[in-house]
């Protein structure tokens, strides 16, 4: 066992038995290649990355090739879901090098000022194709590196330049509305009319795209922005990428229609697709909508959820075939007469039928591109209109309602089924900021769907991380893994938990939700913003790193910066803070690349449409458990307001009273013993209703909605 055996992360624990001399990510690592006067091989990758197992089985389980690596270098493992600042360092390096970035990243550095001279993705062990081997890498680098020290470190200083000014970003003028029409409009470019989604492929759920739309079309007015959210959403719902045994959503689909996933399940993805098709269920009524959020959710508690009531990261692409083989997508797939064992003849027929199984299958193995028998269950086809059911059904002369029972009935199943096949890796660690946008997604779906068991199971994820995942200072950490808490939180981990606890607040209506999001926005502030607006990814005392960053970029999912930047104008207007809603304003103030590639930016457009308004604040003042408190707190929640905030006036000076947070609401008080409804606009009031049909017509008067229906 090497030196990664002492780490707590799974995926360098995956990595303790290479014969390679593994290092973790440390100033250690730095000395002693400074000692032996080598360069530093940096590898990094995350548990559930398929192509990191590809890598790590045909170079760094081979003797030779560990011998050839640990002979050229000192080699360093990151896990970059537990130092993401680290990646992307690294990332922004070989993006500048080459144009494209993915796991597994290779970079080899100087040993003394951590410089980048070479970067890449997967390398095979023997050069092939066109890429390197690590053989001939190793080969090579020793030699230039004993012959010419001088001119590596050279090359390595220059290319850190370009990340130094990548990551030296200025700010220009505020985003406005012509920016977001920009994006928009982009978006609507690079809409797949007939798939769903942006562009060709591979294709991402970017969830946060539809978030944009959807808030921009109750903005404008423009109904064919909510319907490129919807039908991106429902694409997603009836493809491949979507779990249709066992709910929830893959990584990301390899081919255009949504077909072909890579088949790691991410907790961010499915709380980021969860919150958006619950707003968009909100926004259109569509049941269909609702239920892939609770299915997505119900996966999450079944699946993702562990004992202390936090969630866990992510399962793997990869698990075991029949053969004993490592496989990905093995867990996932079914051939004909695998359907036919569980379900019987004619239940498989139909089955196959309705979820585009063949006795070819539509899966193709990724090296030989051969077709393998297996199929991904999808619905094909889909009526991106009617919802995901609508064609198969039309097909198999059913309605879409009885299609879906028919098809839920066979879950159970084919659930049972599967769970006799060798599981995936359970990446079992606990992210700060992935279970912040878990919060975020039980809260909303609990306060919108009507599930008190969302809610609660929200409260428990919040509750674990703030009281095991923080210093004894207060301040963030992390991780937390078999019982220890570590690593410097970082922006992503309080923006991200803010978000959970605002949307927790909105729900459960606990000022203590209120002032944890108020204490740890106040901490992200001091460690992470820059004077000029904005915030870094690390905080002010990150010396281990080649340069402090500022992502913009909402790629994969939100970046911090823009999820900061709508909790401060959120918190500003919902506790009156102005100084939380101007340091949200200065984060709009968008550099030159924002404003070339709006769409790649669509959360923090999201955070400038909030800025721009109109917004709402809602008070409700009534005893918290009295029936009229609760049926005009419903009222106001029945109206899709994207761009409001509600807080809870409750009477008496109980614990942690709101007026304490929320001086505003000291004068809000329940008319004649009634629960009371206060609607502000922009910060003008209306006249305060009682009753819950007066106040929900109050509240959709103010965005714009019809007050009936």
């Amino acid at each position: 066992m090497n030196r990664l055996a002492d780490t707590n992360s799974p995926y360098l624990l995956q990595h303790a038995g290479n014969p390679v001399d593994w290092w973790p990510w440390s100033d250690a690592a730095f000395e002693e290649a400074r000692r032996r006067d080598v360069p530093v091989f940096v590898s990094i990758g995350y548990a559930t990355c398929h192509w990191c197992h590809v890598m790590e089985h045909e170079s760094f389980e081979n003797d030779t090739a560990a011998r050839a690596l640990n002979d050229a270098f000192v080699c360093v493992k990151v896990d970059r879901e537990e130092r993401p600042d680290v990646d992307a360092v690294y990332m922004a390096a070989v993006l500048a090098a080459t144009g494209r970035g993915g796991w597994p990243l290779t970079a080899l550095v100087t040993p003394d000022t951590r410089e980048p001279f070479w970067v890449g993705t997967y390398l095979p062990r023997e050069s092939r194709g066109g890429r390197i081997g690590v053989l001939d890498l190793a080969e090579n680098v020793s030699r230039f590196w004993a012959e010419n020290a001088d001119g590596v470190r050279q090359s390595a200083g220059e290319l850190a330049d370009v990340v130094r000014r990548m990551a030296a970003v200025e700010p220009g003028d505020a985003l406005g509305a012509s920016d977001l029409e920009a994006a928009a409009d982009a978006l609507a470019q690079r809409f797949d009319t007939g798939r769903g989604g942006w562009g060709v492929a591979p294709k991402f759920p970017t969830p946060h795209h539809a978030l944009f739309l959807l808030r921009r079309a109750a903005q404008t007015g423009d109904q064919d922005l909510a319907e490129m959210a919807v039908a991106t959403l429902r694409a997603i719902r009836a493809g491949g990428i979507w779990d249709h045994v066992g709910g929830g959503i893959h990584r990301y689909a390899t081919d255009r229609e949504w077909l072909l996933p890579h088949f790691e399940k991410m907790l961010y993805d499915q709380a980021l697709y969860a919150l958006a098709c619950t707003e968009a269920a909100q926004a259109t009524g569509a049941d269909d909508l609702a239920d892939a959020a609770t299915d997505t959710l119900d996966y999450v508690l079944r699946d993702l959820r562990s004992d202390t009531g936090a969630f866990h990261s992510a399962e793997d692409a990869d698990s075991l075939d029949a053969s004993g083989e490592r496989e990905e997508g093995a867990f996932y797939v079914w051939s004909l007469a695998a359907l036919a064992d569980v379900l019987g003849g004619d239940d498989a027929a139909f089955a196959a039928d309705a979820w585009g199984a063949t006795a070819e299958g539509n899966y193709r193995d990724e090296a030989t591109r051969q077709r393998t028998g297996a199929n991904v269950l999808h619905l094909p086809n889909p009526d991106l209109g009617a919802g995901p059911y609508a064609a198969a059904a039309a097909r198999l002369d059913l309605a879409p309602g009885a299609l879906r029972q028919r098809l839920d009935g066979f879950r159970p199943r084919l659930l049972a089924a599967r769970a006799q096949r060798p599981r995936p890796l359970l990446d079992d660690k606990v992210l700060a900021d992935w279970n912040g946008l878990a919060v975020a997604a039980f809260a909303v779906a609990a306060r919108t769907l009507d599930r008190p068991d969302y809610a609660e199971a929200a409260s428990q994820a919040a509750e674990f991380v703030l009281s095991e995942m923080r210093t004894d200072a207060g301040d963030l950490l992390h991780r937390w893994r078999g019982g220890q808490a570590g690593i410097t939180g970082l922006l992503d981990d309080y923006a991200f938990m803010v978000w959970g606890l605002i949307e927790l607040y909105q729900t459960t209506f606990d000022e203590r939700h209120l002032a944890a999001a108020l204490d740890l926005h106040d901490r992200m502030r001091a460690h992470f913003e820059r004077p000029e607006g904005g915030y870094f990814v690390s905080p002010e005392d990150a010396p281990d790193l080649l340069v402090r960053q500022q992502n913009l970029d909402d790629g994969a999912l939100p970046a911090g910066n823009s999820v900061a930047a709508l909790n401060g104008l959120r918190l500003g207007r919902l506790t009156g803070r102005v100084e939380l809603e101007e340091a949200g304003q200065r984060a709009l103030r968008a550099p030159a690349v924002v404003r070339e590639h709006p769409s790649g930016f669509t959360h923090l457009m999201t955070a400038a449409a909030f800025a721009l308004g109109p917004s709402q604040e809602v008070v409700v003042a009534g005893d918290r458990d009295a029936p009229d408190t609760a049926a005009l707190i419903g009222a106001v929640r029945g109206v899709y307001a994207p761009f409001a905030v509600t807080v809870l006036r409750a009477p008496g000076d109980g614990p942690a009273p709101v007026t304490d947070l929320v001086p505003f609401a000291a004068e809000q008080t329940a008319l004649d013993g009634q629960a009371t409804a206060y609607v502000c606009q922009d910060r003008a009031c209306q006249a305060p209703t009682a009753g819950p049909g007066a106040a929900r017509a109050s509240l959709a008067d103010a965005v714009g909605e019809p007050s009936s229906g």
